[in-house]
């Protein structure tokens, strides 16, 4: 109510064959002084809210500068340098020409000698404050500013290219120029918005909402797009392939061939705990005598109790596989949340039939084991046999040569060492099947090092308190160091899944996990049964048949436990939702409520079709729109170097502020006295007679998203600037702004 201002605008569409289609828009004047209820930062505020809209490129920036101030000082045309280098945008308006000093004149400036722009000044005369008084018309007003250019000896030699209708002309074909120029890519535009919602909209296109059998198709439809996704993700697919994570089979995958073996090497018995066990086995079945031979019992009582600890290992894979068909269930029943109730039905109904197979699933892993512990096989061709056993040395597992192939790539962060050597950032490495070497990149141009994995072992590393990496560490059995002076190598990863996976692919390449226990002191507690030379040679023995037996057993049951639940659990699913899940959703609830669609999706389908019907109508226009019209083109580039560049400044605190120099309203290109001329429309009938045209000082417009543009933005009453003070404004073409 006291000279505040406000971003909220003030819209006015004006509806007349006399106007030119376009947005005028009335920037207010930089106010340097705060007066009234401004804030002391008004003239930041402004400034942001003036280059809010000049910064456009669709923007004609028309810079009104009275002709009695000093031109070269002008904010407008520093500010309009700033946003528009190469004056492409940028019209020049010298208004209150009939208030110059006696014996002066902007002869120079109107014939861009002085000061050039790119594209000229055109000089105005409007109506004083006295002629507004008087109810002088725009009529009379246009006749008068027509006979002070050809009376004016200054003046007369340029009188055609002076006045309020050669400004309005020169804009007509701006307007004209800018419209070529963009309606190609605009109906690019709009083209590519259409073939981006045909293919939802012509699902919509057929909607019937009183067709009864609607809902029956649309059920149908839906359960077998489910169907499809559930098995498109399972089995895999080339379409909509997720990038960000592992999920559906590929993750069932990697339970299957990494997680599964990792968890089974992880439960590998305690060498020192199994020869205790063997040595008591042993001395169990011969009793009160002194055995002379080795009892093939102990072998298969230590063998029974190994393979038992697979059904651990083996549960858990059931339940990893099964909580990765759940949350591939959820993901694929996304596509379903338009209808709320036909979502939760079918994720219920599918979920409660994995749960049923879970049981059946996994009494079948437990029967595997079960049969394996039924009959020990001695005859196997793999088994090494009593006569091998007792010739084979007691050393740990040699891997298996599989060539040199790369088993993985991936950064790893070096924690053990300090920054100063080089250590604790990351690293890229890259493992084979005889060495882990880490680079400084993945571009694997410079090697850093190349660690052999002979005699190598990986174990687990407490997480530091405030480290939120997840550590493991490699080392080497013989006691030799691993890397230059550290006897282990801590690697460090993002989260405890990456450290699983990498502990699998280590041990493809023949690094196992360590199992060995801290060694006790040297008064350590006694064992209580004596180890003489024949009961040593007979527990030797019994563990290396064991070890020959249970790789066998681990090569059995790594093959059979992925395909049990692959017959059992994830072929059985994809056959049930295929073949039943539609039967139980039509008996679990009635169709009507299960296809009642949400409120989201009506809105969302009115808002398409409305889209869809307005982007079709839009380009119908604009095919109608000839072309050929006469274009203009763009002048040549002026030396404009005497323009200063305006810095945009901080908002200025209460003592320093400064005297207005800018104000702006675009639709007045004049000294501020009286309404701004009629512009006229595009075309042959640009001279057609002016119809009064009242705007005053105004807040900014918002930059608009209305199709073809805002409307025109014009004030509600009339004021007067100082007459000091430049004039400064932004006109935009309606007609093509997406």
């Amino acid at each position: 109510m006291n000279k505040g201002i406000s971003s909220i605008p003030i819209n006015l569409r004006v509806y007349s064959p006399h106007v030119l289609n376009l947005t005028l828009i009335d920037l207010p004047g930089i106010t340097k002084v705060p007066v009234g209820d401004q804030p002391p930062d008004i003239e930041y505020q402004i400034r942001e809210m003036i280059m809010q809209f000049i910064t456009r490129e669709n923007c004609l920036i028309l810079a009104v500068t009275p002709a009695n101030t000093d031109l070269a000082n002008s904010d407008a045309l520093k500010l309009a340098k700033e946003v528009d280098p190469q004056g492409l945008r940028t019209i020049g308006v010298i208004t209150k020409l009939d208030l110059m000093d006696e014996g002066t004149d902007a002869r120079d400036v109107l014939e861009n000698k002085l000061l050039p722009l790119r594209r000229g000044y055109v000089g105005v005369v409007n109506r004083s404050q006295k002629d507004i008084d008087g109810k002088k018309d725009i009529k009379a007003a246009m006749l008068a500013e027509r006979k002070f250019f050809l009376s004016h000896p200054a003046y007369r030699h340029i009188a055609d290219r002076m006045g309020t209708p050669h400004l309005q002309k020169v804009l007509n074909q701006q307007l004209t120029n800018h419209i070529r120029d963009t309606l190609p890519n605009f109906r690019n535009k709009l083209q590519g918005q259409l073939l981006s919602i045909e293919h939802e909209v012509e699902a919509y296109k057929n909607f019937k909402p009183e067709d009864p059998t609607r809902k029956t198709k649309a059920l149908l439809q839906m359960v077998q797009q489910f169907a499809v996704d559930f098995e498109k993700r399972i089995e895999g697919s080339g379409d909509q392939v997720d990038t960000l994570e592992l999920s559906g089979g590929a993750k069932i995958n990697r339970i299957f061939h990494e997680r599964f073996p990792f968890e089974i090497v992880k439960m590998e018995f305690n060498e020192k705990e199994l020869r205790r066990e063997i040595s008591y086995a042993i001395k169990n079945i011969h009793g009160i005598r002194t055995g002379l031979f080795t009892p093939d019992m102990a072998f298969e009582a230590i063998v029974k109790k190994q393979i038992v600890k697979l059904k651990g290992p083996s549960l858990k894979s059931v339940d990893l596989v099964i909580q990765e068909l759940i949350n591939t269930v959820k993901k694929c029943t996304k596509k379903l949340a338009n209808f709320p109730r036909l979502c939760e039905e079918t994720e219920r109904i599918v979920a409660n039939h994995i749960r049923e197979r879970e049981g059946k699933t996994k009494d079948q892993v437990l029967l595997l084991i079960d049969i394996q512990v039924s009959y020990i096989n001695t005859n196997h061709e793999d088994f090494i046999g009593f006569a091998n056993a007792q010739q084979r040395s007691s050393q740990v597992h040699k891997k298996t040569t599989i060539g040199n192939q790369v088993i993985r790539k991936g950064w790893l962060t070096i924690s053990n060492i300090g920054i100063m050597k080089g250590g604790s950032k990351g690293y890229w490495f890259v493992l084979t099947a005889e060495s882990l070497s880490w680079y400084k990149d993945d571009e694997e141009k410079e090697k850093k090092y190349m660690l052999p994995l002979d005699n190598l072992k990986v174990r687990d590393v407490e997480k530091s308190f405030m480290s939120s990496k997840h550590i493991f560490a490699l080392f080497n059995t013989e006691q030799r160091n691993v890397y230059k002076d550290y006897r282990f190598l801590e690697l460090a990863c993002d989260s405890q899944e990456d450290v699983d996976s990498w502990k699998a692919s280590l041990l493809r390449a023949g690094v196992y996990p360590d199992k060995s226990v801290a060694e006790n002191d040297e008064n350590g507690q006694a064992e209580n049964f004596s180890m003489d030379p024949q009961l040593e040679r007979q527990v030797e023995t019994i563990r290396n048949l064991v070890d020959s037996y249970m790789s066998i057993i681990n090569k059995c049951i790594r093959d059979l436990i992925p395909k049990t639940i692959m017959h059992l659990m994830i072929n059985n699913v994809k056959d049930f939702i295929n073949s039943e899940l539609l039967a139980q959703l039509y008996s679990s609830e009635d169709q009507n409520t299960l296809m009642e669609e949400s409120a989201e999706q009506a809105q969302h389908r009115d808002e398409m079709l409305r889209m869809y019907q307005a982007l079709k109508e839009a380009l119908g226009i604009i095919g109608d729109i000839s072309t050929a019209t006469v274009s203009t083109p763009a002048p040549p580039p002026v030396d404009d170097s005497w323009i200063q560049h305006s810095r945009r400044s901080p908002p200025p605190s209460p003592t320093t502020q400064r005297r207005p120099t800018l104000s702006a309203p675009l639709t007045r290109p004049t000294s501020g006295r009286g309404p701004a001329p009629a512009i006229p429309s595009p075309g042959p009938h640009s001279g057609a007679p002016p119809v009064p045209f009242r705007p005053g000082p105004l807040p900014p417009f918002p930059s608009s998203s209305d199709a073809f543009g805002a409307p025109p933005q014009v004030p509600s009453r009339p004021t007067r600037a100082p007459p000091s003070v430049p004039r400064f404004g932004a006109m935009k073409d309606e007609a093509a702004e997406p």
